[in-house]
């Protein structure tokens, strides 16, 4: 399958015999940003954080200025989460009610970063932080997958009946939760949580090979990610590429 047969793979082994409590960031945070905030905390990390009881009115005021630029508040933010207290973990929490717009990727993944420290000091217990584009919800991430139909010919009125009932009865078998399955004219998308040490690849084969018992309608070549929802560009090249492989394969015949 195209995407996911060697990273996923890996993905599913990273997890496995891995002993700890998992903390998914929520929050649908581009990557690019995750990388940044990243970077960025490591660095501070480096020098001398700690904080004064005193320090957090200061915080708080400097927080709620609408005048303070972006860079301060950003220093801020990465300062209280890696300083493990309580106290900096609950200005956090307040800031994160009424973020500055700019901020709030920001801001969540500070808030993430303090909540993992706190309870990793309280209960010595191994703290593992999983963050994608699509973020996801307590030990699940957000996948999309789209699926092409087999010969590229559009859906027929008993095929999306078999998609929405065969999608919707097994996945949640495998305790996923469907967030939305779109079927469109010629393939389907779909977004929906998985809990992180589960088969993804199995999967989705199973509900494909289920849906196809119906007459083989379903392509077993299709994409998933992590990383964003793709726009209706995107998968038109992933259609046209579908179709291409399609050609060769009846050309080869």
């Amino acid at each position: 399958m195209e995407n996911i047969e060697n990273g996923f793979k890996m993905f599913l082994k990273s997890f496995q015999n891995m002993g700890g409590r998992f903390h998914i960031l929520e929050n649908r945070v581009p990557v690019a940003q995750q990388l940044e905030y990243f970077d960025y905390s490591r660095k501070l990390r480096k020098r001398k954080n700690s904080i004064k009881e005193s320090d957090y009115t200061i915080f708080r005021e400097k927080l709620e200025n609408v005048g303070l630029s972006n860079e301060e508040k950003k220093k801020i933010l990465t300062k209280l989460a890696l300083s493990a207290e309580v106290h900096a973990y609950r200005l956090l929490e307040h800031y994160m009610q009424q973020p500055d717009e700019e901020l709030v990727n920001w801001a969540s993944m500070a808030l993430m970063e303090s909540r993992i420290a706190i309870e990793s000091e309280l209960s010595g217990e191994r703290q593992i932080y999983i963050s994608s584009g699509l973020g996801g919800k307590m030990e699940k991430m957000r996948f999309y997958v789209l699926i092409p139909s087999s010969t590229g010919a559009p859906f027929e009125d008993y095929q999306r009946d078999v998609i929405e009932k065969e999608f919707g009865y097994l996945l949640p078998q495998s305790d996923c939760e469907i967030e939305r399955l779109t079927i469109k004219d010629s393939y389907l998308e779909l977004l929906f949580l998985i809990p992180v040490t589960t088969d993804l690849r199995r999967i989705l084969e199973i509900v494909v090979l289920e849906c196809n018992i119906y007459g083989n309608f379903l392509s077993e070549i299709f994409t998933v990610t992590n990383v964003k929802e793709f726009s209706q560009e995107e998968v038109n090249q992933i259609l046209k590429k579908h179709k291409k492989q399609l050609k060769q394969h009846w050309n080869q015949r």
